[in-house]
């Protein structure tokens, strides 16, 4: 549940918001947040199927945080530390905002330590219910590498459908790697889940 009120346009408010879930919190990264970024986010298997960096060296971590405010401010970006409860920090989700087409696309990682926990599931799937009741966006979209069905089966529990394959739409460690996309409408949110 989001502790922010709803307004006109894609940005409802210029104050970051704060969302809960029933085990995660997604709150704004903080510089106090960097080192656990680099340890998390620096885990070769979690590079290896995302756009990651690896190595991941010091400093990145700092810069990445420190873009986040003014993307969030000019409406085309917002990035969320995934937490738990307690506050220890398990992964990130953002994204980024189409406004003229009421658009956003998802991205996420989840440090390896925290797989198969379900955390991403619930990360997304409060990212997917705030941009469409908060935001007011029409669409939500995103992609995986073909390498990571995990990730599409996160898209599929979000109510994402599937819509396609992107051929060798990334460069990864010297390999034209497939995207695949999934994308989900606010009008089917409307419809019976066979239809």
């Amino acid at each position: 549940m989001s502790e922010t009120p709803q307004q006109e346009g894609v940005t409802p408010t210029k104050t970051w918001p704060r969302l809960t879930t029933d085990r995660l919190v997604l709150r704004p990264f903080s510089l106090e947040d960097a080192k656990d970024v680099q340890r998390l986010a620096g885990d070769r298997d979690v590079a290896a199927t995302t756009q990651v960096p690896h190595p991941y060296e010091d400093g990145v971590a700092e810069e990445w945080i420190g873009g986040h405010e003014s993307a969030f401010q000019q409406g085309s970006r917002m990035v969320f530390a995934i937490t738990l409860r307690s506050g220890e920090l398990v992964g990130a989700i953002g994204m980024s905002i189409n406004e003229k087409h009421r658009r956003g696309e998802l991205g996420y990682w989840i440090g390896k330590a925290f797989w198969n926990n379900g955390y991403c599931t619930e990360a997304v799937q409060e990212m997917v219910r705030y941009g469409f009741e908060e935001l007011g966006l029409n669409r939500i979209e995103a992609r995986h590498m073909t390498r990571n069905p995990a990730s599409g089966r996160v898209m599929a529990k979000a109510g994402m459908k599937l819509e396609g394959t992107l051929r060798q739409q990334v460069l990864k460690w010297d390999s034209f790697e497939d995207l695949v996309i999934y994308g989900i409408l606010a009008s089917d949110l409307d419809r019976p889940s066979n239809s």
